[in-house]
């Protein structure tokens, strides 16, 4: 932009805080001898006092319950103490991550079966991108199948783009 004239605001784009890095270090590194896996971390400086969120999941892949929570929450304070990471006031939040509406490992595709999806994929013969709407049935290592108007449709699993939870089965 030339010089004088304002930056477009949709063209800012925040900078990550400099101690995200060994953050997320130091809580993987946590997570990884407790037990546990860090799914993500944010620290929200615009809170007062500023927020450590850590969302966790089982080494296994299996789900957090509260007390995962709040033991996770003790060792990763203890550590934080240690290391004087954070200087200032601040807020230790830990949760899992929930349930998202994309469906990519096979513990999803194993809790959502007989769940009505939209699959984006790719046509293998055209390579036009198409979208189609049905029941999952599975994820094998070839395919993934859904029950379409009481038909087996197989789309071969490298032609997927993406499967999403939706709540209603479109005709």
């Amino acid at each position: 932009m030339p010089d004088g004239l304002p930056v477009p605001l949709h063209s800012v784009q925040a900078l990550p805080h400099p101690l995200l890095p060994e953050l997320q270090d130091l809580a993987s590194q946590v997570a990884d001898q407790a037990g546990y896996q860090v799914c993500g971390l944010q620290l929200l400086t615009h809170r007062i006092p500023m927020t450590l969120q850590v969302q966790l999941r089982l080494a296994d892949g299996g789900d957090v319950s509260l007390d995962n929570c709040a033991s996770f929450s003790s060792l990763l304070d203890e550590a934080l103490e240690a290391r004087e990471l954070i200087q200032d006031a601040y807020v230790l939040e830990i949760s899992s991550p929930g349930v998202s509406d994309q469906l990519s490992d096979d513990r999803d595709f194993r809790s959502f079966r007989g769940f009505p999806v939209v699959v984006r994929y790719r046509e293998s013969k055209t390579g036009v991108e198409a979208k189609r709407d049905g029941l999952l049935l599975e994820r094998t290592e070839e395919h993934l199948l859904l029950n379409v108007r009481g038909r087996t449709v197989r789309i071969p699993r490298p032609d997927v783009i993406s499967v999403t939870l939706t709540t209603a089965q479109e005709d």
